[in-house]
């Protein structure tokens, strides 16, 4: 058994069951051992953006880590924006990187990188194995890492020689340090704060925002009278019929001010304190309203459900029943020109049972959240980086994990160029996945932006790098030629309709939202 091959059986008995790859030359050894090794699915993914997106999806709908295969710096480079929002989500992934023959390196040939320097950004855990001996250990200590709570990203570094000299063996997975348990303190504060009598709210994020969180959540606002906020970036939320509703904290400084206005006590649970995306002259970054005392019951790294489990029991509303759970309930379908109110009509009016819901809508469907409450339940995904190319990725890994449920990616036109490929990753591997292209022909959430940071009045040529015409991209074209068949609706009555007829199929489909 080579280096290569105790790794790869070290992955699998370690649950990690699926690779999401972009192999290169120094990644042979580990390709021939997938083929002699059961149990590890492999994705191949034609950027390896698609393949850190994808793992991140994976994580987001199973909490298991998958692994991805990359080629060395140049590979880990590419995936790196989408390891960027894995990480601000809190998955789990185990990155398997390609690396020189220990004893080549020093001839600087082209693809000689700072491998480690480029991982660390991105990464809570990096290491080089330096012998086929430790591979193994390597391997599960990274798996480890990955699981640590919320989720960690791990990078293991894989040089050639390393890979294909002999090994010692299959290394067992050490046991995973479980989050904090919360403190006696912290949960006594929160209820001090929660039945203060002023204004409370309960600020939510990580594994709060599941089914089981927003349900404790919902009696601790029965009890208490609080108001019940999930974060702006969330990673997960199970929401629909039968579900507590909650809304997510807007994009917009103004409007985000104004859902905070008045709050005496916030309590923060899975989530940190509420701050401004970017700095705008003029404009707070601390979101927070003045005189707002904040009590952390939970940090990003704890355990969500545990602690409101015991604000519950410390407030005596574990028999509370939640004042605010969703009632079954559908938007009509709707008709005529497009408007954001009917886009989130038509995706509400159509959503089935059990669908996941990854949006990177971005300007588009800051609204559609009020049109899906009352849908039968479902999964809603965001992006928290903030980094785009986002959408089609974390769909595929989705859809990987659970093929029994229907995936929606909502994605702005622009968002999609910079992961299309992932369509061909969805065709190869049949994955159940309609992709819904909003076609505004522009950047146009930066529209709103130059204003925003004091840049008004532009003129033709910043116009220019804003829009996305000259030529016109036909995202059809695209996902036909890539085994996708696609779709334009050009309006309230076609989308729905095309919409009726993807979550009626199986398999990818796209529609082109021209707006």
């Amino acid at each position: 058994m080579n280096g290569a091959e105790s790794l790869v059986r070290t992955l699998v008995k370690g649950g990690v069951e699926v690779c999401f790859a972009n192999p290169g030359t120094s990644e042979m050894h580990f390709v021939g051992a997938l083929d002699r090794v059961e149990g590890m699915r492999c994705v191949l993914g034609l950027f390896e953006g698609v393949c850190s997106g994808a793992a991140d999806g994976y994580y987001r709908m199973t909490d298991k880590p998958a692994s991805t295969l990359l080629h060395l710096g140049p590979g880990l480079a590419n995936a790196a924006a989408n390891l960027h929002n894995a990480k601000k989500a809190g998955s789990g992934i185990v990155n398997i990187v390609g690396e020189h023959a220990l004893y080549h390196i020093k001839y600087d040939t082209p693809l000689t990188a700072d491998i480690e320097g480029i991982a660390r950004p991105f990464s809570h855990w990096v290491k080089t194995s330096p012998t086929a001996k430790t591979v193994a250990t390597d391997g599960a200590a990274a798996i480890q890492a990955a699981r640590v709570a919320p989720g960690q990203i791990a990078t293991l570094i894989l040089p050639a020689d390393t890979a294909w000299t002999e090994a010692d063996g299959v290394a067992e997975t050490p046991e995973t340090p479980q989050p904090q348990k919360p403190a006696n303190e912290a949960v006594v504060a929160a209820a001090k704060a929660l039945k203060s009598g002023q204004s409370a709210m309960l600020f939510l994020g990580g594994r709060a925002l599941r089914a089981r969180g927003l349900e404790l959540a919902g009696k601790i606002a029965a009890k208490t009278g609080c108001k019940v906020q999930a974060a702006g970036g969330t990673a997960r939320i199970e929401r629909g019929a039968g579900r507590v509703p909650v809304l997510r904290l807007h994009f917009v400084v103004e409007t985000a001010l104004e859902m905070l206005k008045g709050t005496k006590h916030m309590v923060l649970c899975g989530a940190k304190a509420p701050a401004a995306f970017f700095a705008y002259p003029g404009k707070p970054s601390v979101l927070v309203p003045e005189g707002c005392e904040v009590t952390t019951l939970c940090p990003v790294d704890g355990d969500p459900l545990g602690s409101l489990e015991a604000l519950a029991a410390e407030l005596d509303a574990m028999n509370a029943k939640p004042g605010n759970v969703a009632e079954a309930r559908r938007p009509d379908r709707p008709t005529g020109k497009f408007t954001l109110e009917g886009l989130g009509a038509a995706l509400g009016a159509t959503l089935p049972e059990g669908a996941i819901v990854v949006d990177e809508s971005v300007t588009t469907g800051r609204g559609f959240f009020p049109y899906s409450a009352g849908a039968p339940p479902h999964d809603w995904l965001n992006n928290m980086g903030g980094s785009i190319g986002f959408g089609a990725p974390v769909a595929v890994g989705a859809a990987v994990a659970c093929p029994d449920r229907k995936v929606i990616a909502m994605i702005g036109d622009g968002s999609a160029m910079y992961t299309i490929q992932s369509l061909w990753t969805m065709a190869r591997e049949n994955l159940d996945i309609c992709v819904m292209i909003f076609s505004n022909r522009s950047y146009k959430i930066l529209y709103s932006q130059l204003a925003d940071v004091g840049a008004a009045n532009p003129g033709p040529r910043a116009i220019d790098m804003l829009t996305l015409d000259r030529p016109t991209l036909d995202f059809g074209g695209m996902a036909r030629s890539m085994g996708v068949p696609a779709a334009k609706a050009t309006d309230l009555e076609e989308l729905t309709k095309q919409l009726t007829y993807a979550m009626s199929q199986k398999g990818p489909y796209l529609i082109d939202v021209v707006m």
